[in-house]
């Protein structure tokens, strides 16, 4: 499952710092695969020579953003590098803004509530209510999944015009996770009109087997989409046909009053990675 961002487009201007971006990189080689890593696995991760990647890992240590262990001399990340995540979540108008939204609906649907936003041609969830009932997917806030088969995404997409569409289709992997997932232009172009026709996207069981979610955009004044509200339920307790005629007009009652709120206005546009500009 995609846990690692896209790298964002070369940038070979003069303000383009190189050093810092392969210092960065060393922090992104951390995932669930690779939670401690040796000086040469580090370097094989980020693509680097040992020698750098030794420099890049020492100074993030002394700052306090890596662990190493002093037997194994394997790096790790340290809850100080939590705080570079944090940052965002305490300074997004997304997530500020649609917090309290977010709580209702859980409160209202007593299931697992989501936020997430477009970032290239993934999905990045930004907040999370869980729900007290049977639950098998963790979610956990900073997942990212793929655009084309996820339901938040084909919500952002449905109010995309058509050719940031088929860009951002074209440029996905399209992998199968699943025997569900849909991976087929026309099957997912008829998704994406689904989602404008009805207001809301959907997914079943195309990314985790048994999970079922209902989403629908939000939007900026002048309906740019900025992220989507979504609601997760097991196959186990919900037939797909359920799930969206009960869930898919709570989401968009959720979206609209997240979009009408006033410090959704503050959210800027993102970068639409296959259009390669901001929208």
């Amino acid at each position: 499952m995609p846990s690692t961002p896209t790298p964002p487009p070369g940038d070979d201007s003069r303000l383009f710092v190189a050093a810092l971006a392969r210092g960065v990189s060393v922090l992104a080689a951390f995932n669930e695969q690779h939670p401690a890593m040796t000086l040469p696995e580090l370097a094989s991760a980020c693509g680097l020579t040992k020698s750098a990647v030794q420099r890049f890992a020492h100074t993030l240590w002394t700052m306090g953003y890596l662990r190493k262990d002093p037997k194994s001399k394997r790096f790790s990340l340290s809850p100080l590098s939590l705080q570079l995540g944090m940052r965002y979540l305490q300074t997004s108008p997304f997530v500020l803004g649609g917090h309290a939204f977010l709580h209702t609906l859980n409160r209202t649907s007593q299931e697992t509530c989501s936020l997430a936003e477009p970032d290239g041609i993934d999905m990045v969830y930004v907040a999370r209510f869980a729900t007290h009932k049977e639950m098998f997917v963790n979610m956990a806030v900073g997942t990212r999944l793929p655009m084309y088969c996820s339901a938040g995404g084909r919500a952002v997409m449905s109010r995309l015009d058509d050719r940031r569409v088929k860009e951002i289709l074209r440029q996905s992997p399209r992998t199968a996770y699943t025997g569900n997932t849909i991976t087929t232009l026309d099957k997912l172009t008829q998704e994406v009109e689904f989602a404008r026709k009805h207001g809301f996207g959907r997914s079943n069981g195309e990314i985790y087997p048994g999970d079922i979610t209902i989403s629908a955009p939000v939007v900026a004044p002048g309906g740019t989409p900025v992220g989507s509200v979504n609601v997760s339920v097991p196959s186990s307790r919900w037939s797909f046909e359920e799930a969206q005629s009960v869930f898919g007009p709570q989401v968009i009652e959720t979206a609209q009053a997240i979009s009408a709120s006033r410090t959704i206005h503050t959210t800027p546009p993102y970068y639409d990675q296959a259009a390669g500009m901001a929208v």
